[in-house]
């Protein structure tokens, strides 16, 4: 079994720098072959970064979250341009909007989102989507604005008929470990439907830890009990799944083999 983590928070699950090395060497001894690191903010991305450059299977993406609206920092957008230029680093993000935490304004939050859209179009990288009970926001802004280079929905949780609407863009659709959980029936519907070749798969660690796991911090080395379900969801040996899911991710981030 041969994986790729497309969302990892490493520096969320340990902010010590030999602790962040271990839980990524843990997972490739696990088949977690690459994991792209996702931060909140731009300084933290920096300092991740910093820690993890002689491990070659980890990548990462720039950007401001949602949370950070109220100060993404000055100078955000040249940071951000500073960043890209770093060994690695495929994608802008995560960006979106988060309605359930209520970080700043709307308004505000939609700004930040649309600046980062238009920012990843311009320099060329594929955008990792945040998406908390905005939904509708966040299709109609992707309508407008979605990069060149597409985007990936991240730790997937609308439905199927949602799922379909997104798919008609350049869209792709990360399931973590909430897929494996038994009452999770619209994020299974949309596992099993949708076409293949837009399937990423996430451990979104230290957050959505599989069912099998339950009570524990999750980390990139849990990625396979997801993989697992998810074959099992759609009645296709797990290998095969896991080689088309790599293929995915290398695809949507530009990554050669």
């Amino acid at each position: 079994m041969k994986l790729f983590d497309s969302h990892a928070h490493i520096g969320l699950i340990h902010e010590d720098p030999i602790e962040q090395l271990i839980v990524v060497q843990e997972a490739k001894r696990e088949g977690v072959a690459g994991i792209v690191s996702i931060c909140n903010n731009l300084r933290d991305f920096f300092q991740v970064h910093e820690n993890l450059k002689t491990a070659s299977h980890v990548y990462y993406a720039v950007g401001v979250s949602p949370s950070e609206v109220i100060n993404p920092g000055r100078d955000w957008q040249l940071r951000v341009e500073e960043g890209v230029q770093l060994p690695r680093v495929v994608a802008i993000g995560e960006t979106g909007l988060d309605y359930y935490r209520k970080f700043g304004d709307k308004d505000s939050q939609i700004e930040l989102f649309i600046a980062q859209l238009e920012l990843a179009d311009r320099l060329d990288k594929p955008v990792i989507i945040h998406n908390r009970d905005a939904g509708n926001d966040v299709l109609e802004i992707l309508r407008q604005k979605v990069p060149r280079r597409g985007g990936v929905l991240h730790c997937y949780s609308e439905d199927w008929e949602y799922a379909q609407r997104a798919l008609e863009l350049n869209i792709y659709i990360s399931f973590a470990g909430n897929l494996t959980y038994r009452n999770a029936r619209n994020l299974h519907e949309t596992a099993k439907n949708m076409a293949l070749d837009r399937i990423l798969i996430e451990s979104e660690s230290p957050f959505m830890v599989p069912s099998a796991y339950r009570g524990k911090r999750n980390k990139p080395a849990y990625l396979p009990e997801t993989a697992k379900f998810l074959a099992e969801l759609r009645e296709m040996p797990v290998d095969e799944l896991t080689e088309s899911v790599f293929e995915n991710t290398q695809r949507f981030f530009g990554i050669e083999s």
